[in-house]
């Protein structure tokens, strides 16, 4: 699927958190404008000077996507979100990326993601669901504190929901209360992943994050290939 240039219209904002905000766009050009769960879009900000963000809406939602946006860098691109309003138009590059779930995989999925990396995540495992994707999965979502697992509420409706699909959230500073996982990311994949026969591994988050899991299952066993990843940061 090739990449092409776009113009879009901001129909909705929220604040999830102080540092998260969800921008709702609506397609204008071109009109059959559609995209794979996982993939990204560009926003220019001068010749060489380009944001990318993902989509974390499922791909059934049509004329239109979500984007999750994390502004705490403070650069153009933050600033940029953090002023928009309803109505003003956006002009972006897209879909790109190749962070896309593979249905004719036979392997067992498990998605690691850390904190903002849940967004192409997000959108893979609602696409899944709502299209009638029966085979187990796990999530193993890691972040600094509660207030970081920003779809946490959603992936708990989705395992009530969904037998076959299994949520692990992992806090590395968990309150008194907390009855989930701890430690990083790495340590977390280590104990909760046993087996890695028929597995691949889907992981999005920083660079040394995706570089650590990495090292965890190979020294599994795992193929490296077998290793499907996103960076970003």
């Amino acid at each position: 699927m090739r990449a092409r240039e776009c113009r879009a219209k901001v129909s909705a904002l929220r604040a999830l958190t102080p540092e998260i905000i969800e921008v709702d766009l609506d397609v204008i050009e071109p009109a059959d404008f559609v995209f794979e769960a996982g993939q990204w879009i560009s926003v220019p900000f001068g010749p060489k000077n380009v944001r990318a963000w993902s989509m974390v809406s499922s791909p059934t939602r049509k004329g239109g996507f979500t984007l999750s946006i994390d502004v705490t860098p403070g650069g153009v691109g933050s600033q940029w979100v953090r002023a928009l309003q309803p109505g003003d138009p956006v002009q972006f590059k897209g879909p790109t990326g190749g962070f896309v779930f593979n249905r004719a995989d036979p392997r067992r999925a498990v998605f690691v993601a850390e904190e903002i990396g849940i967004v192409p995540v997000r959108s893979i495992l609602s696409h899944l669901y709502e299209t009638g994707y029966g085979r187990p999965t796990a999530l193993i979502y890691w972040a600094r504190n509660p207030g970081w697992l920003v779809y946490d509420a959603d992936f708990r409706s989705l395992a009530r929901r969904y037998p076959g699909f299994s949520y692990l959230p992992v806090l590395r500073e968990p309150p008194a209360a907390w009855r989930g996982e701890k430690g990083a990311p790495a340590e977390a994949v280590d104990r909760l992943v046993h087996g890695i026969d028929r597995l691949v591994v889907y992981v999005c988050g920083g660079g040394e994050t995706i570089n650590r899991v990495r090292e965890v299952l190979v020294r599994k066993g795992m193929d490296r290939k077998s290793v499907k990843w996103e960076k970003f940061w």
